[in-house]
């Protein structure tokens, strides 16, 4: 073990001792916790019942008219109104217990577990309905609206799919989009690093739930980078791709890229956000299987180190590295001796340079086994593979494209932000990959 792990470890340690206190070093009560970040009552029952009805225009008129009846109350908002989504499937053991200190610490209705309430759902109809009641002339609500901030507790899959859902917001022009915190409870974490929130649940969890909760409240907020990426294949293949990629009808190729050979009379399009990595082949084929052994068998992955020890033991490093990350291009291989055929077998890599135009084919060594693009400087579990490279390996790109034709085989493995697929591949049509900048950030909240 290198130093470097040895301090990262130490960091995890320390972090978990501290959960019980914020930033100042003063543990918070319960009580001032709850206060500060809990919604009013009629807020919370109309924004729960408006996404199970997927109904919100009843609902506000209903609660408004209560909220506001004569003699009533003038409602006030929270200082710092927070929900939670939680994926309870996450962290082993510790998801539905974590659900439940989550829901003791604030309106058990801003806690959403994602296996019943989805992102989307919530931005449709949950944040719609803080919307209408303003429009009322609900000053609570429009305040609550302006301050929300969301939670969210899983993996880096997770917090990707709701920052992804929250994105809609700025494309429909219904800002401010709330920021977003987190609570580490995948096994690489690798977002939750970045911004300053660990890369492991706490050990003492309960005392740190309500510290992360303080920190969402209170933390600055940074800006994050993301990539679109569009899936193109020719039509009639089934797959099973992850929450963030969505089957679309409203998206193509970039022309200027001249394809060899013809395309298919009909073809799919999948649509997609990613915030930290996407990546084709060995790395992603090993999350594919440990994935599937999770669902399978979820006694043998009951917290995040069995998992990481599951992930460890296939073998696997990164081979090839596409680093991408502020516009940032670089072609740096690790070169390493599999029994598996290179990724040349099946894969052409193109870009297309900020100063240029033009697509350019880079060429891919046969020795490489996997190509990550990735966009922060945490990759598998709190690795580096940026290092510290030099300019001159360097190259600002405004796009990169993958072609992928069967040959040795008849299928690839693919992963966004640690949410793996199979993704089948023609032999006499090409499958396409193509990653442009989203031209807006999101907005993370930073936990140190």
């Amino acid at each position: 073990m290198d130093s470097r792990r040895r301090s990262s470890g130490r960091s995890s340690v320390v972090e978990s001792i501290k959960g019980g206190f914020t930033l100042a070093g003063v543990r918070i009560s319960k009580e001032e916790l709850r206060r500060r970040i809990t919604m009013p009552e009629y807020l919370r029952l109309a924004v729960r019942e408006a996404i199970q009805t997927k109904d919100d225009t009843d609902t506000v008129k209903r609660y408004f008219d209560m909220a506001y009846a004569p003699g009533a109350d003038i409602p006030q908002p929270p200082e710092a109104p927070i929900v939670v989504f939680i994926n309870s499937k996450s962290g082993g053991r510790h998801g539905p217990q974590l659900k439940a200190r989550l829901q003791e610490l604030m309106g058990e209705e801003q806690v959403f577990d994602l296996s019943v309430v989805k992102p989307h759902e919530f931005v449709q109809y949950g944040l719609s309905c803080l919307e209408k009641f303003a429009v009322l002339g609900d000053s609570c609500a429009k305040v609550t609206r302006e301050r929300i901030r969301v939670v969210a507790a899983g993996g880096d899959g997770t917090v990707g799919w709701i920052l992804g859902c929250l994105g809609e917001l700025k494309k429909q022009g219904r800002e401010p989009v709330p920021p977003t915190g987190i609570i580490p409870l995948g096994t690489g974490n690798d977002l939750s690093r970045s911004f300053g929130w660990g890369g492991s649940f706490p050990f003492n969890w309960k005392s740190a739930t309500k510290s992360i909760l303080d920190r969402v409240a209170t933390g600055p907020i940074n800006r994050l980078d993301s990539w679109n990426l569009l899936l193109s294949m020719p039509a009639g293949e089934k797959l099973e791709t992850p929450h963030s990629l969505k089957l679309t009808e409203d998206a193509s190729l970039d022309q200027e890229l001249d394809i060899d050979g013809e395309l298919p009379k009909k073809l799919s399009n999948y649509q997609g956000v990613y915030y930290n990595y996407f990546s084709i082949g060995m790395d992603a084929q090993v999350a594919y299987g440990f994935h599937h052994l999770r669902n399978e068998k979820p006694y043998l992955a009951q917290g995040p180190i069995s998992n990481k020890i599951s992930k460890t033991t296939t073998g696997f490093t990164v081979l090839g590295l596409l680093l991408m990350g502020n516009s940032n291009f670089s072609a740096s291989l690790e070169i390493r001796n599999w029994d598996i055929k290179g990724l040349n077998n099946i894969l052409r890599l193109y870009v297309k340079k900020v100063s240029s135009s033009k697509w350019e084919q880079v060429p891919v060594p046969s020795s490489v086994r996997s190509i990550v693009t990735l966009n922060l400087p945490s990759y598998g579990g709190g690795r580096n593979p940026w290092g510290h490279l030099k300019p001159d390996y360097l190259e600002k790109v405004s796009a990169i494209r993958f072609e992928l034709r069967a040959g040795e085989w008849d299928e690839a493995y693919m992963q966004m932000d640690g949410e793996p697929w199979k993704q089948p591949i023609n032999k006499e049509y090409s499958t396409f990959v193509e990653i442009t900048r989203v031209p807006f950030q999101s907005l993370m909240v930073n936990g140190k």
